[in-house]
Order: C-alpha cells, then sequence, then structure tokens
C-alpha cells in the first residue's frame, strides 16, 4: 500500500499551522540549558498546565534564522519532531512544493515508515530531485531515521527499491540469525568521530533507534560516517558531510540528550567545542516502561487506573472506577523519572466517537508536547464503524494514533482473531490490521499485546497447545499449564495459546510483543518467569514483560532469568511504592545496562 499523499502533510484543524509563531517565554535565552534546569521548568508546566508548549528561545535571531522548514511527506509520528522544534524556539514552515525544499535556510527530514512508499512519494511529487539539489549544494540538512536511510543507493525493504544515491551502499536488515533481536528497539551506544559537532554533547549516554533495516560501513562511504552502533553488527548510526547530517536514532525521543543533537544542528555557530558529557552507555539497555491504563470514570472524566486481574473498580459500595491520576500529568511526571517509554492502553474503547473525536488522540497530543521519549497507544486498533455510520480501517486508525503523537501502536484482541485465521488457512491475506499497518509504517511500529491466563494440566498432553512444566506447582499440585489467550479484558479465553500466537504475529509482521499475564495483575508477587521465558526463547523480536512487579528486584530477576528486552509496570510507579528511578539504580547495580 502506498504512503499517505504528499498533501496530506498540510495543515488540518488539529495540527500546526504552516507557519507556526513561537512567542517567547519567560526562560532564559540561552539554550545551553542544563538537565536539572530543564528537568525543573518541565515539572513546573506539567504541574500548570500539560497543554502550553514549553520554548526556549533566542531573542537575537532574527526572523528568518528562526524558520525551520520541515519534509513531511505524511507518514508516522512527525509529530513529536515538531514539538522538539517550538520546544527549542524554533517556527516551522512545511514543504509544499520543491521549490520550499530549494529555498530552505535549513531543512529536517523526519522520514518515518517504509522506504518504498516513502521513495514513491518524493518521486511523484518532485521532492526526489530537489532533495538531491539541496544536499549537493551542501545546504543544511538534517535526516532522521529513514532520512537517513533514504540517502543511500538502495534498500532490501520490500525490493530492492532504488534511494536518493547520494551515498554509496545498500541498506538491509538486521541479520537475526546471530540471536540479536529484530527490530532493533531501544536505547543504545553510539561510537562517535572525533568531527562529529551535532553529536557532541552525547558522550557516552543512550539514545533510542527503533528500525530493522541500517546501512554498513565500507571503504566507498567511511568518509561520511560520523558515528557508528554495534549490534549484531556495525552499522552506521549518523553521517556527516560539511552542513549534511542524517541520523539513524530518534533525537526527538531521546531526552534532554537527542535534544542536545537537534540545538547544535539548528544553531551550530552558538556553541563552543565542549567535552562530551561523560555517561554510563556501552550496548543496548534494558528498558524500563511506564504504563498508564486511561479510561474514562463514573462521570466522563479520563483518568488513569489500575486493575487487579483487570478489575479496575474500588471494593468499595460506590464501586467507582480507581483513579491514580491524569494521565498528561503522569506521563510527564514519569518522562521526568527517567522512563524509557510510556505506554497508553485506552480500555474504555470510545467506540460512538468519530476517529478525530478520540479521546485518546487529545491525550497523545498533549502528552508528545513535552514528552520526548517514545509514546505507544493501545486499545480500539481494528477497522470500526462510528455513531454516524462512517466506516474506518485499522490502518486509517493506527494513522490518526500516529500523527497524534504515538510512535508505536498496540493491538490486542483483533491480533488474537488474525492469528487464529493464519493458524488455520496459513495464509496471508494482507487484510489484517498486524499486515496493513506493518507495511505501511514497518514492524517497528506494530505492537502485539497477549493477554494469557494460566490453564493448569495433569500432562503436557492434555491440551493442543504448547505446555510447559511449572517452576512452581498449580494450586492443586499440578505441574504443567499452558497459557490460554484472552480478548475484551480478559473477560473471553480463545482457542490459541500464548506461545501460539507469538509465532503466528511474528510472522503476520509484529515487531514487539507486549506479555501480560491475568494471573500476576496486579498482585505485586512478580513477573510470570515461566510465561515470559516461554515467549522471549520463541521469537525473535523484542518482548516486553508486563503484570506482577512489585519490586525493584522483580525487575532484575526478569531480565537475568529471561530473554525479555523491556520490563513494564504500572501500579507500583502510580502509587509512588517504587519509582522508576529506584528500579534503574537497583538494576544498575545489578550489572544489568540501563539508561541513566
Amino acid at each position: 500500500m502506498a504512503a499517505a499523499a504528499f498533501s496530506s502533510s498540510a495543515p488540518s484543524p488539529t495540527s500546526p499551522s504552516r507557519l507556526t509563531n513561537v512567542s517567547s517565554s519567560s526562560l532564559p535565552s540561552s539554550l545551553s540549558l542544563s538537565r536539572d534546569f530543564h528537568k525543573a521548568q518541565l515539572q513546573a508546566q506539567f504541574k500548570s498546565s500539560p497543554r502550553r508548549n514549553l520554548c526556549v528561545c533566542a531573542s537575537s535571531l532574527p526572523p528568518s534564522d528562526s524558520v525551520v522548514t520541515l519534509l513531511d511527506y505524511g507518514a508516522g509520528n512527525v509529530r513529536s519532531v515538531r514539538n522538539a522544534i517550538r520546544h527549542l524556539g524554533f517556527q516551522i514552515k512545511d514543504v509544499q512544493t520543491p521549490a520550499d525544499i530549494l529555498n530552505a535556510d535549513r531543512l529536517i527530514f523526519p522520514g518515518v515508515g517504509a522506504f518504498a512508499p516513502a521513495m514513491d512519494v518524493l518521486n511523484k511529487t518532485g521532492m526526489a530531485e530537489a532533495l538531491c539539489a539541496y544536499i549537493e549544494k551542501d545546504r543544511p540538512f538534517l535526516g532522521i531515521c529513514l532520512g537517513l536511510q533514504l540517502l543511500f543507493e538502495s534498500s532490501t525493504e520490500n525490493g530492492p527499491v532504488t534511494g536518493l544515491g547520494l551515498i554509496p551502499g545498500v541498506v538491509g536488515k538486521f541479520d537475526a540469525t546471530n540471536g540479536f533481536r529484530v527490530p532493533h528497539i531501544g536505547w543504545d551506544a553510539l561510537q562517535i568521530a572525533e568531527d562529529s559537532e551535532i553529536l557532541d554533547e552525547i558522550g557516552n549516554r543512550h539514545v533510542y533507534f527503533v528500525h530493522s533495516y541500517r546501512a554498513l560501513p565500507s571503504e566507498e562511504n567511511k568518509e561520511w560516517i560520523s558515528s557508528t552502533c554495534n549490534y549484531g553488527d556495525t552499522f552506521i548510526s549518523s553521517v556527516r558531510r560539511g552542513n549534511v547530517h542524517a541520523v539513524q536514532f530518534h533525537p526527538e525521543k531521546s531526552g534532554d540528550v537527542g535534544l542536545s543533537v537537534l540545538r547544535r544542528f539548528l544553531l551550530p555557530k552558538s556553541f563552543p567545542p565542549k567535552k562530551p558529557t561523560d555517561g554510563r552507555a556501552s550496548k543496548l539497555a534494558k528498558r524500563v516502561i511506564a504504563c498508564l491504563d486511561v479510561r474514562a470514570n463514573d462521570k466522563g472524566d479520563l483518568v488513569v487506573t489500575k486493575g487487579d486481574q483487570y478489575d479496575v473498580r474500588e471494593n468499595t459500595e460506590e464501586n467507582e472506577v480507581r483513579n491514580l491520576g491524569k494521565p498528561v500529568e503522569l506521563a510527564g511526571q514519569y518522562y521526568l523519572d527517567g522512563a524509557d517509554e510510556v505506554s497508553f492502553l485506552n480500555i474504555t474503547g470510545f467506540r460512538d466517537f468519530p476517529l478525530g473525536d478520540l479521546p485518546m488522540l487529545q491525550v497523545l497530543r498533549n502528552t508528545s508536547e513535552n514528552v520526548f521519549v517514545p509514546l505507544t497507544v493501545g486499545g480500539g486498533i481494528r477497522d470500526f464503524t462510528d455513531s454516524t455510520g462512517k466506516y474506518y480501517s485499522s490502518l486509517e486508525v493506527a494513522s490518526e494514533y500516529f500523527r497524534s503523537g504515538a510512535d508505536k501502536i498496540s493491538i490486542g484482541s483483533d491480533a488474537v482473531y488474525a492469528a487464529e485465521e493464519y493458524l488455520i488457512t496459513k495464509v496471508k491475506t494482507g487484510k489484517t490490521s498486524i499486515e496493513q499497518i506493518s507495511r505501511v509504517y514497518g514492524n517497528q511500529a506494530v505492537v502485539v499485546s497477549i493477554d494469557p491466563r494460566r490453564v493448569y494440566l495433569s500432562t503436557p498432553t492434555d491440551v493442543e497447545f504448547k505446555a510447559i512444566k511449572l517452576t512452581n506447582p498449580g494450586p492443586n499440585g499440578e505441574e504443567y499449564a499452558w497459557y490460554q489467550c484472552t480478548v475484551s479484558g480478559g473477560r473471553e479465553g480463545r482457542p490459541i495459546g500464548a506461545y501460539e500466537l507469538a509465532k503466528a504475529v511474528e510472522e503476520l509482521g509484529a515487531g514487539e510483543i507486549l506479555l501480560n499475564c491475568i494471573d500476576c495483575d496486579g498482585q505485586g508477587k512478580g513477573f510470570d518467569i515461566d510465561l515470559i521465558k516461554l515467549i522471549s526463547d520463541a521469537v525473535s523480536i523484542p518482548v516486553i514483560a508486563s503484570s506482577g512487579a512489585g519490586a525493584a528486584e522483580h525487575f532484575s530477576e526478569v531480565f537475568k532469568k529471561t530473554n525479555a528486552s523491556a520490563a513494564l509496570a504500572a501500579g507500583i510507579f502510580h502509587r509512588k511504592e517504587v519509582p522508576v528511578g529506584s528500579v534503574k539504580e537497583h538494576l544498575w547495580k545489578d550489572g544489568i545496562e540501563v539508561r541513566i
């Protein structure tokens, strides 16, 4: 499926205007803010007004020098890049014609999605030729993620597909046969060249990657390389030649480290040579994710709640929905606390709302204004017809979430039904939500959320699905169990096991698995190690462990005993029983690499 038409980047009622005026803020004009000052300002802002933009403006900049031209071809989450640019005090001018590229003073190309649809849009609109001419003249340019890959000669993604041909080399997929999980998702370390310029403040700190394809160093392209990263093999993580820069990682999702990259690109002459900031990054870090279950309470207000084995109501006479805070404010606090990602789960459904009015869209828009780490949203990612009779495909629903600030979408019940059909027919129809969304946005943008419960067995042959021997016997001494998948918030069991589902959705195009466990949810006794080991050993895509965390030690246990790439928690963070920072400090002291 082709990417959205180029004109889709034009302003909509909910998107920024073509030229956004950024008013001065009360912050100092100096752009080299310390991390503590940045954090203090954001803390004050989240408490006062989460919707207000925080801008760090240089008052001495002439009007023309405060404008950034943005090449948005209409796919993926570009809102976060927009928010980061505004956060740094700049105005945005969207590319509408090839002439806008040629006339730009500085150009940012945040490529998101798959290689082929992006090149298709660039070629059909005449943008490819203009982009090549602009870069060949050594004009200020910053490509991000796909915006780096498109500079190369070609890609094997759904191809071969011809690229812009400015840098020698072919973009190929990571090799998953060597034990490294693909996609490459998470916070990783860079090996930075001396003359990297925009990377000068990174030092030994992690930056955020999310991709399945990469370009490799060679004799032909070595003069372009400004940094590399090692993940199974050494790949190009950034390039630089003169005023032309491009990075494989996402600076807009790399916290204050990433903002320093954008600042140095936008104001290259404003920063004296600086010794790189010290850090501890040496390899891909284990991720600690804060999850926010969001639903409407009985008054119709959106609140963050938390279930006890998926029951989110208080055990009181009123039986009200458990209210643990406001979603935007909590997400902002977790960002400041050091959460590596924030995940929203929409557990209400909002089935009667037309797509553009979904409440979760506004939550995402508001959150992404000041939260510069990845955002995932789940719930309601499926085909549906609203109360006016208008039909929306799952791809349209996902696209609106991406445009509103989501970096990844999480599919639940719809993935179960798709996997069941696939296991029966062995046919990839291309019509499932997993296939449609991954084809346009890449499999790294698709998370499948699995909600299984234990079914105890006397012997492993009692069921046709994958059964395992339990570390701890069941309530009646059962030594075995299989994990039955559920839908509708755990209310309905399905004839498919978690093992079979995980294998099927990987084949259909999922890039990550969020692995819950109904039995452990809200219990605070630790993750289901048996389940997580079963699934993380069965697939080659990253697995996020969820359900059951009650102490910092539970995180180190799951990382040491399984191949989980990340661990997620909700209640212990919401109730401040175990802060995010305490979890990370414990993991680091226990010899587990994390982003500090």
